[in-house]
């Protein structure tokens, strides 16, 4: 539409002139604009939430502690096991390192015969103190340990430290 059919007139007036179209609200106005901070009341409390949440620690808690009194108990009895044969496991090592110390000892007869002054089974350290027969292999020559080869100079270890255990070796290292 143009503006000359608007005024039912010909040609350009002045903007004075011209009715008045403008928008209003409708009738009855517009509905109200909520603008009020209104957050809806949903889910549990921050008490009843920090409740559950502390019983459901303590439950969990609780359960640890039984899991940790079992599991004492049957560590306790490994342990009880492990005493009740610990005489009769070193018996046996005693019986097998008289053994093969009797075998040691004729092994160093045989290698040392034609050394003056030799005194077979006798510690080359003088010490003055006791040390507890070795529990490892006393004969090199019939242990498997790679490329050793055995005989000629007598070498003794008397104690080497393996994560905290004391072991006496000797070796015949050639």
């Amino acid at each position: 539409m143009t503006e000359a059919m608007i005024r039912k007139k010909a040609g350009m007036a002045s903007v004075k002139d011209m009715p008045v179209l403008q928008d209003g609200p409708p009738p009855g106005g517009f509905a109200p604009i909520r603008f009020a901070r209104r957050i809806p009341n949903k889910g549990p409390s921050a008490m009843a939430i920090f409740l559950a949440t502390f019983g459901a620690f303590s439950w969990g808690m609780y359960q640890v502690g039984k899991g940790n009194k079992i599991r004492r108990a049957l560590k306790e009895e490994k342990y009880a096991a492990r005493r009740a044969i610990i005489p009769m496991l070193q018996a046996e090592e005693d019986e097998r390192f008289v053994n093969e110390w009797k075998k040691y000892l004729e092994e160093e007869a045989r290698i040392m015969k034609d050394v003056p002054g030799w005194k077979v089974g006798e510690n080359v350290y003088h010490s003055g103190r006791w040390m507890p027969p070795a529990t490892g292999e006393l004969r090199p020559d019939i242990c498997c340990y790679g490329s050793i080869d055995i005989v000629l100079v007598h070498f003794a270890i008397d104690i080497v430290h393996f994560k905290g255990f004391h072991f006496h070796l000797l070796w015949h290292l050639q």
